[in-house]
């Protein structure tokens, strides 16, 4: 059996020590008194669904609304055409073009977090998919970024709305919630808001248990097993 390094008998350590598995509001706790690094972790939350990704009815991809927003500055990009150009621009997009901006994106800048589109500009980006795609910046319509609302999806993008899906491999779902460095009920709004839209978008078909585990984790902390009877108790903070 190989030697474990330092930092992992140091989180071995944390999850023996502590009761597993354990309350959302525990589990942030013990992330944030066992914060060592000196850079502010990013923490997220992983779900392991009782679905099956290979059938397209249990396929799933949606967006949330983080009301504590992410903790970073989100670059956005519009590709669009006339009038929603300015709009655009007005609602605080970082980059803004027709077929300028794709042919800067061609050439290599990707120095943005999300990319939205008109629907009469997508035709513009339709050899991007390469490209865009296995970096999650491809617009599409179920994630709201593509839309003639261009100023709403701008607002909603740098508020902290973010995009989520299913893996093909065994059904996980991962997204951070925040900076550790976020008071606690910032985190556990967010991470509500999350459970509660990760449930709106339970498939029809799905038979048996649809959440199996929920995992709290930090960038350098260890992974927390939430405990899933106390899942609906977050319930209080969507309120909040």
């Amino acid at each position: 059996m190989p030697k474990l390094t330092k930092h992992q008998s140091h989180l071995l350590e944390i999850k023996n020590k502590f009761p597993n598995p354990m309350t959302a509001e525990e589990a942030l706790k013990v992330l944030k008194d066992t914060h060592k690094v000196k850079f502010d972790e990013t923490v997220e939350v992983h779900f392991r669904l009782g679905i099956n990704p290979k059938l397209s009815e249990q396929q799933i991809r949606s967006t949330v609304n983080l009301p504590g927003g992410t903790g970073k500055d989100v670059k956005v990009a519009v590709v669009a055409k006339g009038e929603k150009i300015m709009e655009a621009t007005e609602a605080g997009a970082d980059f803004v073009g027709a077929d300028d901006l794709v042919t800067k994106i061609g050439d290599g800048f990707l120095e943005f977090d999300k990319l939205v589109a008109t629907p009469d500009a997508m035709a513009m980006l339709s050899k991007m998919g390469k490209l865009l795609g296995p970096k999650g910046l491809m617009p599409n319509p179920k994630d709201g970024t593509v839309t003639f609302e261009v100023a709403r999806a701008v607002k909603e993008l740098k508020a902290g709305k973010v995009s989520f899906r299913a893996e093909k491999d065994g059904g996980i779902v991962q997204m951070a919630i925040g900076k550790l460095s976020f008071d606690e009920t910032r985190l556990l709004k967010n991470l509500a808001s999350v459970v509660d839209q990760v449930n709106k978008v339970k498939p029809a078909t799905v038979k048996g248990t649809y959440i199996k585990s929920v995992t709290l984790s930090s960038t350098m902390g260890p992974g927390l097993k939430l405990d899933l009877n106390k899942l609906t108790e977050l319930s209080k903070y969507l309120a909040a």
